[in-house]
């Protein structure tokens, strides 16, 4: 499974937006490796945290090394999922989430997500509520 960036986070603090059932299936996902992210969150959380629009709890580079060292799993951006994240059709237009979806298709596998626009997004993408929705 691959997570969101705001999933990610949610995990991070501990949030409560992330719901009970959510939580469980990564932590089963978790106990089996199968826990990614696509690179660009890393990029995304950073630049939020440059904003001032989130807080992270140590320098970026040392909260990816962090995440990395517990087995999270990093996807690197490659020229074959920016590509496809072009070709997304009647996609909303910002370029991470698009980078992140065209990751979860690349691989095949579901994306935990509360992005109302990916959730509602009619393309072929498995998806999973991080809400529990």
């Amino acid at each position: 499974m691959i997570l969101d960036t705001h999933t990610l986070l949610w995990m991070d603090r501990d949030d409560a937006a992330l719901s009970p059932e959510s939580r469980r299936q990564i932590e089963i996902a978790w106990r089996t490796g199968r826990v990614a992210v696509s690179a660009i969150s890393f990029w995304e959380a950073a630049m939020l945290a440059e904003r001032e629009r989130i807080t992270l709890p140590v320098p970026a580079e040392r909260w990816r090394a962090d995440w990395l060292q517990a087995g999270l799993i990093e996807i690197p951006l490659d020229g074959r999922i920016a590509l496809l994240s072009c070709r997304l059709e009647n996609f909303h237009r910002d370029p991470a989430d698009r980078f992140i979806v065209a990751t979860a298709i690349d691989r095949n596998v579901p994306l935990m997500t509360a992005d109302q626009k990916i959730l509602d997004w009619a393309g072929n993408l498995d998806r999973l509520d991080a809400r529990g929705r």
